[in-house]
């Protein structure tokens, strides 16, 4: 009996946490984005659709070279926007997120800008961008990080809150942050340990090491690397492979894995199990499912719709 009670209480448990910041399927709905959430201030955050065989690919391009992608207040409010379109678009099946600007992907905040903010402002600043890389994490669909360049301090955390990343071979990556006397303070003290270990995380944080995207596959830190071509963009064209690699599988099983694995790694094995349950629930009214079995007995492959 007891047995039976913690069962039902790590169930309710669990269907808290499935519909705490989650849409339900049918508010989520194809949507346009409209030409000043695209473009913001100065075109610093491109979206782009992929179409034909890569139709629901949906790519972010980070757009402001001049100061290295690094995260300005505008930056950040134009993500922060286009991320809320996004979060509602069942056509975006697959994000990936890579950098326009070859040879970086993000030199993390803006010390410039950082320089003339009040005490209050940089905290205030700081809160905003952790709310950003937590909205990346929350996407309800996969997100890819393309790092064909540097990714330090900021933009590696943001690389963090994906859920796959690509490197090139020459790409630099590090939480460098207490160089300057301060800390990783957009998640990167407690998404690191979760991807590799405490004690890893703490050697890389408390000696500001920069790593190659050899080593950072090495040590787990990125899914997959390759050798930098022409073009510069290496790791976006791996991106692309693997998003490809997603988009024939049902749309709702995906969203709905991702769910079970997040927020499975944030509480103990039982409710983790539980979660599971919550989430394999939501996929077992769906057409897609009764589309895959169909295609299954037919001998042929499904589509599907995210339905």
């Amino acid at each position: 009996m007891q047995r039976l009670f913690t069962n039902v209480a790590a169930t309710q448990r669990a269907a808290k946490l499935i519909t705490r910041n989650t849409l339900p399927l049918k508010a989520a709905s194809r949507c346009c984005y409209s030409k000043d959430t695209i473009l913001g201030d100065g075109s610093e955050v491109l979206v782009e659709r992929l179409e034909g065989s890569q139709k629901g690919i949906t790519v972010l391009g980070l757009n402001r070279p001049a100061a290295k992608n690094a995260f300005s207040r505008g930056l950040v409010n134009t993500f922060t926007d286009i991320l809320q379109e996004i979060k509602r678009d069942n056509g975006s099946r697959v994000v990936v997120l890579r950098s326009l600007t070859p040879g970086i992907f993000c030199a993390g905040a803006d010390l410039k800008e950082r320089k003339g903010m009040t005490t209050e402002e940089t905290s205030e600043f700081v809160t905003q961008l952790r709310g950003l890389l937590i909205s990346i994490e929350q996407l309800p669909m996969p997100v890819i990080a393309a790092l064909d360049g540097a990714a330090l301090g900021g933009g590696l955390e943001m690389a963090l809150a994906c859920d796959i990343r690509t490197a090139a071979t020459n790409a630099k990556m590090g939480l460098v942050e207490t160089r300057l006397a301060i800390i990783p303070g957009a998640g990167g003290t407690q998404r690191l340990p979760r991807i590799l270990s405490p004690a890893l995380a703490k050697e890389l944080i408390f000696t500001a090491r920069v790593l190659d995207g050899a080593e950072a596959k090495q040590l787990g830190l990125v899914n997959h690397v390759v050798e930098q071509n022409e073009t510069k963009d290496a790791a976006y064209q791996q991106a692309v492979k693997l998003a490809e690699e997603i988009l024939p599988n049902g749309p709702v099983g995906v969203r709905m894995a991702k769910l079970a694995i997040d927020k499975g790694m944030q509480v103990d094995l039982n409710t983790g199990y539980s979660i599971e349950e919550v989430c394999y629930a939501q996929v077992i009214p769906t057409k897609d499912r009764l589309e895959g079995l169909a295609a299954f007995a037919e001998k042929r492959k499904p589509v599907y719709k995210g339905e």
